[in-house]
């Protein structure tokens, strides 16, 4: 058998794949928090493509833990966590027990008004919680068009390098990524030699088995998720076309409405931090410049 390119963009073929590997979406939300279908439909969905799942829905956990009481399936206990930043961060979980430990504990005395919201910690904190428990902590998509991703000017140089230290790895595939991200999430994995996931992100079932983790095959998640921590997986994925995403991503704004206030200011000062950014970086080139000219005087 020819071992497998270690992150490969190309259309999964699942029907093959999961012959000789077991294989996983990684990153799967439900309408527990922005997902547009229940837990019996997503179970019907990945019976028929034969892969295992994660729920890791935004702060919440209730569809994980039903997921988890479905026995004729491989389910990974998951949940993406939104730091006081806006940033995403992927937890999973060897058992059950511990994702609803870490919610409760960690999790829901820093909610904010709904699942969508920021928790009131800040990301090093929150890292450092879910390393108290035997889990496998990734940033999902790393780099993105907004500040979801923790490559983004929020976080500074230093800050993203001690960041990265203190985690397990990072997403290089995500379906509802833009490939020119991806690819850049791709370089950053290889670059930080740590382990490397890739998941669907998908809002609705359509969108299920479009990106996802596989490894030689194992029986159970505890296996599967350290061949992950050992880096002995691969990744395959495509990311959706741009109809479909506009159709997912009417559905999380919709059902995110409730949110909009807490968005709209995350927005905000968003945008002020690249600005102050972008105007610190041209008034450092144009220093440079000067003194260029001064010295060639």
């Amino acid at each position: 058998m020819v071992t497998p390119t270690r992150v490969a963009f190309e259309r999964p073929l699942l029907s093959e794949l999961t012959r000789d590997y077991t294989v996983v979406d990684m990153h799967f939300h439900s309408r527990y928090s922005d997902g547009f279908n229940d837990i019996k439909s997503i179970v019907k969905r990945v019976r028929r493509l034969g892969i295992g799942i994660a729920i890791t829905d935004h702060n919440e956990i209730k569809g994980a833990i039903k997921l988890g009481k479905v026995r004729d399936i491989l389910t990974i206990p998951g949940i993406e966590l939104t730091s006081q930043e806006g940033s995403h961060l992927l937890v999973y979980f060897y058992d059950f027990k511990a994702l609803s430990d870490f919610y409760k504990t960690h999790v829901k005395p820093f909610m904010g008004k709904g699942v969508m919201a920021s928790l009131s910690l800040e990301m090093e904190e929150i890292v450092s919680r879910a390393k108290k428990y035997e889990s496998l902590v990734i940033f999902p998509h790393p780099y993105c068009a907004i500040y979801t991703g923790v490559c983004n000017a929020i976080f500074s140089r230093q800050r993203q390098a001690a960041l990265f230290d203190m985690v397990d790895g990072v997403e290089v595939i995500n379906a509802g990524n833009l490939k020119k991200w991806n690819l850049q999430c791709a370089v950053l994995g290889f670059n930080l030699g740590k382990s490397m996931t890739g998941g669907s992100d998908g809002h609705n079932l359509f969108q299920m088995g479009k990106a996802v983790t596989y490894t030689e095959y194992v029986t159970d998640r505890i296996a599967f998720l350290d061949e992950i921590k050992q880096t002995r997986n691969w990744v395959v994925g495509k990311e959706i076309d741009l109809f479909r995403k506009v159709t997912s991503n009417g559905y999380k704004i919709r059902s995110n409405i409730k949110n909009y206030p807490h968005v709209l200011g995350k927005n905000v000062r968003f945008s002020y931090t690249v600005l102050n950014t972008k105007s610190r970086q041209v008034k450092k080139t144009m220093q440079r410049t000067i003194k260029k000219r001064m010295r060639g005087a």
